[in-house]
């Protein structure tokens, strides 16, 4: 358990291998912006494009990420260590001149703010189980299958989520016979059809194809950014509405509904980050959604459900396509780590961005807390045993020449 009465060592990491890159590093500054100073020493923690860890106070200015951070002075290069010994960084793991040398950075806790692969998708969720560190935010299994559009539709699918059919192919099918998936698509679809990448957030490589020349497109430039591909109808007649919840399995609890406003049929990337300046909280938008609010609450119902059916914890924004005429909802994406943290959704509730990071610190803690719960050395005789019996561990082995 995280100690309250002391100050905490936070580390916020942001970046990425990623093409969510830059939006990563928008939520890591309005993260650490967030933390209470005399409650967090945060530190930062910048991952580049190429998967190199730095760490320093210039990383704090957002202004730094302008040009090449590494050339900084008073930025380092960091590991994260999975080691528990280490419990954190170790800071100029390659020392180099005379009198450098490395050293430990012991980390109370971790905030990844990293959008899509290599941060969202479970990967640098294991990293911390190793190191045995208590993170914000979704464990392994929960972020990688939120982070899998196609899997996370099944599971949703079978816990009775309702969401939107779909296919799913690999880059190799494609390769191998683009004419046969494309015939197979417009056979069970009708224009207009979402191409999407399927692991990808942000709406980047999402295409919405009307005849078959920008399917083939859109599917070449979604192949291009990911193994596999996911094709879904265009729900038509529908409004966006968007919902977050945050919790665990002891409260968990869903925000005010929100509509973005766009003239597509979905949010683009440039809609999203570009015209604000600052990520996902300054695009535009209803809060609250104008639903009744017996539409409201069972959208709510939904994010809660789909949230435990895939066993999440901390946060997730919950992405719906929605009927209000006739009632009909459908759960379109999960994403455990929405720009901004969704801090915006959670106003109406009294709760600043401060005190969302906080609830979500405390969840972690309390995730670490019950993971220490469960027995891990757990010690036998098989190794003497098999030492007994001979190395090949049965006596009808066959000796080595």
């Amino acid at each position: 358990m995280m100690n309250a009465s002391r100050q905490i060592t936070l580390g916020v990491i942001f970046g990425g291998r990623s093409v969510e890159h830059d939006v990563s590093v928008v939520t890591g500054h309005q993260v650490m912006e967030a933390c209470d100073p005399a409650r967090y020493r945060v530190v930062p923690l910048y991952i580049d494009r190429e998967g190199r860890w730095f760490t320093g106070e210039p990383l704090r200015d957002l202004k730094s990420f302008q040009g090449d951070v590494a050339k900084l002075e008073g930025v380092h290069s960091v590991v994260f260590s999975p080691d528990i010994r280490q419990h954190g960084l170790i800071v100029n793991p390659l020392p180099t001149g005379l009198f450098a040398k490395s050293q430990g950075l012991k980390l109370d806790a971790v905030f990844p703010a990293i959008h899509g692969s290599h941060g969202e998708d479970g990967t640098l969720q294991g990293l911390f189980e190793l190191a045995d560190i208590p993170y914000a935010g979704c464990g392994v299994l929960a972020s990688a299958l939120a982070n899998d559009k196609w899997v996370s539709k099944q599971t949703l699918r079978q816990a009775g989520v309702p969401v939107v059919d779909g296919i799913s192919f690999t880059r190799a099918a494609w390769d191998r016979d683009p004419d046969a998936l494309v015939k197979s698509i417009t056979h069970k679809f009708a224009f207009p059809i979402f191409v999407k990448p399927v692991t990808l957030g942000s709406s980047i490589g999402i295409g919405r194809a009307t005849d078959e020349a920008m399917l083939r497109a859109f599917i070449g430039v979604a192949a291009s950014l990911d193994r596999r591909v996911l094709i879904e109808p265009a729900v038509t007649n529908c409004v966006e509405i968007n919902c977050a919840v945050l919790g665990d399995d002891e409260r968990l609890e869903a925000s005010v509904l929100e509509q973005p406003v766009s003239w597509e049929q979905f949010l683009t990337y440039e809609e999203k980050y570009l015209r604000g300046g600052e990520g996902m909280k300054s695009a535009d938008r209803l809060i609250p959604a104008p639903l009744t609010p017996e539409l409201t609450k069972r959208i709510q119902d939904i994010a809660l459900q789909a949230f435990r059916a895939l066993d999440g914890r901390g946060t997730a924004r919950i992405d719906f396509l929605v009927r209000p005429e006739t009632n009909e909802v459908f759960l379109n994406e999960v994403n455990t780590m929405p720009g901004s943290i969704a801090f915006y959704l959670w106003r109406d509730t009294g709760m600043s961005a401060g005190d969302v990071i906080q609830r979500m610190l405390e969840i972690a803690s309390n995730a670490q807390a019950e993971k220490r719960r469960s027995t891990y050395n757990y010690q036998t005789n098989l190794i003497a045993l098999t030492v007994s019996r001979g190395a090949k561990g049965s006596k009808g082995g066959t000796k080595r020449p």
